[in-house]
C-alpha cells in the first residue's frame, strides 16, 4: 500500500500498477531489454539494432538504477579502486552500481543518436518495494523495515509500474538518455549527468569486458 498520491504529467503516480501504466497497449514487435551492469547490453546491441532497422519499430533499452545514486564514493565511480576491499562500504557501493546505471544509459543514448539507430536508452528509480530481501544481511533494520514499509512503500505490481512504462508506453517513444521515477521524468544527482564521468566509465567498462 502506498498512502502518498500526486497528480503527474504522465498520469501516473508512485500507486499506478504495472498493469494500468500498459493498460491497452499492444507490444507487438517492440524489442527491449530490461537490465543492469553494461556487458549484456553490448552482447545484445548488434542484433537489437538490426531488428530495428529491419522491423522499423524502436527498440529500448531501459537500466534498474535507484535513488542510492545519490549517495556514492565521494569521487563518484571509484576506477582505481573497483576491487579495493579495505576501503570498501556497503551504502557508497551500492551507490556507485546504480551511478553507474544510469551513466551507461545516457552514454549509450548518445552514441545510439549519433548512429542514427531507432533504440532509446534510459535508466529509472523503481521505487522502494515491499517483500523484497535487499536488508536480510541487516537483522534489526531489515525487521523495523518489515513492520512499517507496508505503509509506506510499493507492493509488487506499484514496483514494476516503471519500468514497464519506459519499455512499453507510447508516452515515451523517442525518449531516450533520461530517468525516470514513479512513472515520470526525474531528476538525477549532479553527477548522473557528467557527460566526461559517462564516457570515461564506457571505456572502462569496455577494457573490463572486451576480450584480451
Amino acid at each position: 500500500m502506498w498512502i502518498f498520491e500526486r497528480k503527474s504529467p504522465s498520469g501516473f503516480s508512485a500507486c499506478s500498477t504495472a498493469e494500468e501504466v500498459t493498460e491497452g497497449i499492444d507490444g507487438t514487435g517492440l524489442t527491449a531489454i530490461v537490465t543492469g551492469h553494461f556487458l549484456l547490453t553490448n552482447l545484445l546491441l548488434e542484433t537489437m539494432k538490426s531488428t530495428a532497422r529491419e522491423s522499423q519499430k524502436e527498440g529500448r533499452i531501459v537500466n534498474l538504477s535507484s535513488t542510492g545514486h545519490q549517495y556514492p564514493y565521494r569521487e563518484g565511480i571509484r576506477f582505481d579502486k573497483m576491487n579495493d576491499k579495505s576501503s570498501y562500504s556497503a551504502i557508497p557501493a551500492y551507490g556507485q552500481s546504480k551511478l553507474a546505471n544510469i551513466l551507461h544509459a545516457n552514454e549509450l543514448a548518445k552514441r545510439l543518436k549519433e548512429e542514427g539507430v531507432e533504440i532509446t536508452a534510459n535508466s529509472l528509480h523503481p521505487g522502494v518495494i515491499f517483500t523484497t530481501n535487499l536488508l536480510r544481511h541487516h537483522g534489526f533494520i531489515d525487521g523495523l523495515v518489515n513492520m512499517i514499509a507496508k505503509y509506506f512503500v510499493k507492493s509488487v505490481p506499484q514496483g514494476a509500474a516503471t519500468t514497464c512504462y519506459v519499455a512499453l508506453h507510447p508516452q515515451v517513444k523517442g525518449v531516450s538518455g533520461e530517468y525516470f521515477c514513479d512513472s515520470n521524468l526525474a531528476k538525477p544527482s549532479t553527477l548522473a549527468k557528467d557527460e566526461e564521468l559517462a564516457k570515461k566509465l564506457w571505456n572502462f567498462s569496455l577494457s573490463l569486458t572486451e576480450p584480451k
